[in-house]
């Protein structure tokens, strides 16, 4: 089984886009230990199926991913792809404001981000601003898009080849215009990788949803399989009671 793991925030707020530091600890010593290999998104669209694989993608851009995340990363020789907001570099998370349930966090500088590039860290875009991209029309999408590759590459020396969708909002527009501009993009689809996967609507495991002790650790298994199909479910009714509501 092939799969895109994603985080967003290390801390300890219990909050939907957090995983607590022990939770992630306990993922990174098992991922280490070898059961799955682990890879960088490139590698993994390109490797032997039959091959159990994963990816590690961040999202946003927190603070707390060079201060907690990736020393330990770092440390048992994991890769990590990191995917930041280019527009809100150095400032925080309140893309539209403050959010209910959700806590406001530093995002790194840029200075900050490009020794993590350095240090090995594949740097990807999550746009310019965070803007749910199927609701902005076409010259925006662009922008938001290639303004945020662009950004990358002046800073940074290198144009990234991969985007997360914020939000996971993805139309078919949204999706072609990504393809013209990054090699992959991520949505937060709640499962494994199928093959022959769509380089730009690849799916994603969340990680929130693995962080009691003992659940990643149950990777292939039936139970694994049935967790992600009961939360992707879940996901599924939930927006659809939300589009009913609107």
């Amino acid at each position: 089984m092939h799969a895109i793991l994603t985080y967003h925030s290390i801390d300890a707020s219990g909050s939907p886009i957090s995983v607590d530091p022990g939770a992630f600890q306990r993922h990174a010593k098992w991922l280490a230990a070898g059961p799955v290999r682990v890879m960088g998104v490139d590698e993994l669209l390109a490797a032997d199926p039959g091959v159990d694989a994963v990816a590690l993608t961040f999202d946003d851009g927190f603070v707390n991913f060079a201060s907690v995340a990736w020393p330990l990363l770092r440390d048992q020789g994991l890769p990590a792809t990191l995917c930041v907001v280019t527009d809100r570099a150095g400032t925080d998370n309140r893309w539209d404001g403050p959010e209910a349930g959700i806590p406001t966090l530093p995002l790194l500088d840029w200075g900050s981000i490009g020794h993590l590039a350095e240090d090995g860290v594949t740097i990807a875009s999550h746009t310019r601003s965070h803007r749910r991209l199927p609701d902005i029309e076409s010259a925006s999408l662009e922008d938001e898009l290639c303004g945020s590759a662009e950004r990358i590459e002046a800073e940074l020396g290198t144009r990234p080849r991969g985007l997360a969708y914020p939000y996971g909002a993805v139309d078919d527009r949204t999706a072609a215009a990504a393809e013209r501009t990054y090699d992959w993009a991520c949505t937060t689809e709640l499962r494994p990788l199928s093959p022959d996967e769509p380089p730009c609507l690849l799916p994603r495991l969340d990680m929130y949803y693995f962080r009691e002790r003992g659940r990643l650790e149950q990777w292939g298994s039936g139970l694994f399989r049935k967790r992600i199909w009961l939360r992707a479910n879940a996901r599924r009714l939930r927006q659809k009671l939300n589009v009913l509501g609107a």
